[in-house]
């Protein structure tokens, strides 16, 4: 049973799941060419993905407990915990007593921190730029509408798809 169906919602038409498929294949296409970079960059000297991650969420929220922060990011307290103490250890994040809760620490991003996430956003920046500087003006502003648009309604809907997903996998585990 799909997550539509449990929901009494329709399911798709095969029309939508063809767009649907080619946006997926896109998707995948691009993660393994993130992940391929990343891991150079790893290699080289440079930050994990997931501990980048975390600063991205530090930079963009503020200070807060680490379990917010796994949240915020999709996973497990204790990646988030293992990825923490490489920042701290590599001055990119600091723990700060929480005021409310002087037993609790909040993690805060520290100055070379936010400095190391320009770098990244400059070069980063730079190479969509180049990558995109053929298009037509108006479909490079469409496409990051667009993008954005796609992007904001499924960080939204991860949680409920992520739900649905286990469930579907635990099924699948019971009628084995």
């Amino acid at each position: 049973m799909t997550f539509a169906e449990s929901s009494g919602a329709p399911g798709p038409t095969e029309e939508e799941l063809r767009l649907a498929d080619s946006i997926g294949m896109a998707m995948a296409r691009l993660g393994r060419m993130s992940a391929a970079a990343q891991a150079k960059a790893s290699a080289n000297g440079g930050l994990e993905r997931s501990a980048f991650m975390l600063l991205i969420e530090l930079a963009k929220n503020g200070p807060c407990r680490s379990s917010a922060l796994a949240e915020l990011v999709f996973v497990d307290q204790s990646t988030v915990s293992r990825q923490v103490a490489g920042l701290v250890t590599n001055g990119l994040v600091e723990r700060r007593a929480d005021p409310s809760d002087g037993r609790v620490s909040m993690l805060g991003i520290t100055a070379q921190g936010i400095e190391l996430l320009e770098q990244h956003r400059e070069r980063r920046n730079r190479s969509i730029a180049s990558v995109v500087a053929h298009w037509p003006q108006a479909q490079r502003e469409r496409f990051a509408e667009l993008f954005d648009q796609f992007t904001a309604d499924y960080e939204q809907r991860m949680p409920e798809l992520l739900e649905a997903f286990v469930q579907q996998v635990n099924q699948q585990a019971e009628g084995r």
